[in-house]
């Protein structure tokens, strides 16, 4: 059985953002990430200052959600520039995307804690 997914447009999951785009950021996606959709919360790996899609735990600085994916991108075989909500933003719950780690409300909850850290306001 195929699994069909409703995936939102490029930036769909913005309420609201700081003027001329001073919301986004140009960010590099890590190679090996795979295929990531419109609101991917995403953490930068320390080392080497490049994003993936942050899991529950970690150590190398991805496990801190620190942006959120603007459109669709596919670093699947290698980096890729992608645009993300970093700051000053407001999104919608219903339309982020996590790791399959962060599986629990509460896991997602920590996520939104870590957003908000960074000026990105989950609304419900």
């Amino acid at each position: 059985m195929v699994t069909l997914h409703n995936r939102i447009r490029a930036g769909g999951f913005v309420e609201s953002e700081g003027n001329s785009f001073y919301s986004r950021d140009q960010i590099t996606i890590a190679g090996g990430a795979g295929v990531l959709f419109p609101g991917t919360v995403l953490g930068k790996i320390t080392s080497s200052g490049k994003y993936t899609i942050s899991p529950k735990t970690g150590s190398d600085g991805s496990q801190i959600a620190v942006a959120i994916l603007w459109d669709y991108a596919d670093a699947t075989d290698g980096d890729v520039i992608a645009a993300a909500v970093s700051r000053a933003a407001e999104v919608r719950a219903d339309d982020l995307t996590f790791d399959p780690s962060v599986a629990l409300l509460s896991d997602q909850e920590a996520k939104h804690t870590q957003l908000r850290a960074a000026g990105i306001i989950v609304r419900f």
